[in-house]
């Protein structure tokens, strides 16, 4: 499988590398690269990729389980001979899921967590990803609009159609939404084990919120902060506080 990436630095020679994880289905590696990703490599090495299916990144017809999503970081992270760096995970929304899935799998290749309105993997998660990526016609093209406005308004046309073009092919034509529902709940007592710091933030009327708040109260060191008036879409409505 051939996965795109982009290291942006190495900042001021610091060992550390944040590695930015985007969202899933209409987004890629850009929402980092517009955003945090380039003040971000002002201090340490970044590195960003498009998760298997997004972006430009090949699309699979299966393997969009969490499970897959974790090894494929940890065959990048092995390809480019980071495999001994500490390592800072930076992810947004489902990044955010992942980058704590992959912190629980080896915590102790982890140096630290900052999480931007990081979805929640649950119980509840299988169920909600069925139902938000199943809709179909002009539900689908409701929901897209609505959960991804703000990301959309930032590009022409022309890329809007190509990116609702790829989120359609990405739902209907792989194994993503069975994988992502029957990926395994991880276990609550796998966060006892997040020792180092970790930073998250959640919008004030993000829909994952709650669910945010209880599972970051169940971390060692972590510090919280709800950004006001802002969404799900917190990277984009408050890019320079993230």
């Amino acid at each position: 499988l051939r996965l795109h990436y982009q290291s942006r630095g190495p900042g001021q020679g610091d060992e550390r590398l944040g590695v930015c994880l985007h969202g899933r289905v209409m987004d890629n590696l850009s929402s980092w690269y517009f955003t945090v990703a380039n003040p971000v490599a002002m201090h340490a090495e970044a590195l960003l990729y498009d998760l298997r299916g997004h972006g430009k990144s090949e699309r699979p017809e299966t393997g969009y389980s969490v499970s897959a999503h974790v090894d494929d970081l940890e065959a990048i992270l092995d390809a480019l001979g980071h495999r001994d760096r500490p390592l800072e995970l930076v992810g947004n929304s489902f990044g955010g899921l992942l980058a704590v899935a992959f912190a629980m799998r080896h915590p102790e290749r982890v140096r630290g967590l900052a999480l931007v309105d990081a979805q929640i993997h649950d119980e509840s998660w299988g169920e909600e990803m069925r139902t938000s990526l199943g809709l179909q016609g002009k539900e689908l093209e409701d929901a897209i609009a609505t959960n991804f406005q703000r990301w959309l308004g930032r590009h022409s046309e022309r890329k809007r159609n190509r990116l609702g073009k790829n989120a359609y092919e990405l739902v209907y034509e792989t194994s993503l939404v069975e994988d992502l529902c029957t990926s395994e709940v991880p276990k609550v007592e796998g966060l006892e084990r997040l020792t180092f710091p970790v930073r998250a933030l959640y919008g004030e009327h993000s829909d994952v919120r709650e669910r945010g708040e209880r599972m970051v109260a169940g971390l060692a060191d972590c510090e919280l902060s709800i950004h006001s008036g802002c969404t799900h879409s917190v990277l984009w409505e408050q890019t320079s506080a993230v």
